[in-house]
């Protein structure tokens, strides 16, 4: 019996493009299980939340970023960790998510999260302040496992490759939970 593909939609919440975030979001990419897919959604072009803008209709990006979450299995958002909380670009986007009641893409939507930081706190607080979000957004939010990623600049090479063997590890580790956490949720 062929397993069905899973589809997740990543995105990180850094505008870098040497970011070491979007960096574990490719890693993820190819370390994903066989049936799972996940696309890469890029934050850059979002506006920020203006509830005026959206009364008039949202932006072509917003409505392409709201129904890609739709479109999806779960998520798995990267995330740095600036001053201690998570960057503004990625808050922005999830205010724009969460809009719509009954129908917003992030209600029940299952979720992963991991980041990493030059730091040694492995984007803990970061993370934290993001379940916090997500919880309010009623999505399914992975409690476990937690992949927290310190002195992130000590585990690529200068191509943006991946080179520390246990964080790769903990990323299997974290897709294969997803794999299981979407499954839980679709029986």
């Amino acid at each position: 019996m062929l397993k069905q593909q899973i589809n997740v939609l990543g995105f990180a919440g850094s505008l870098r493009k040497d970011s070491f975030n979007r960096a574990l979001l490719r890693e993820a990419i190819n370390l994903s299980p066989e049936e799972m897919k996940i696309t890469d959604f890029d934050l850059t072009e979002i506006p920020m939340f203006n509830e005026d803008v959206e009364k008039a209709e949202d932006p072509d990006i917003v409505t392409t970023f709201k129904d890609a979450i739709r479109e999806a299995d779960a998520l798995l958002i990267v995330t740095p960790e600036y001053n201690n909380a998570i960057p503004g670009v990625l808050k922005n986007a999830l205010d724009w998510a969460s809009r719509g009641g009954k129908e917003a893409p992030l209600l029940k939507k299952p979720i992963a999260i991991m980041g990493g930081t030059p730091g040694r706190a492995g984007t803990a607080q970061a993370q934290a302040q993001l379940r916090q979000t997500l919880i309010t957004t009623r999505s399914l939010v992975m409690v476990e496992p937690q992949v927290l990623i310190s002195e992130v600049h000590r585990k690529f090479d200068e191509q943006g490759h991946l080179t520390d063997e246990k964080t790769g590890q903990y990323i299997q580790r974290l897709l294969n939970g997803l794999e299981d956490w979407i499954k839980h949720f679709n029986k």
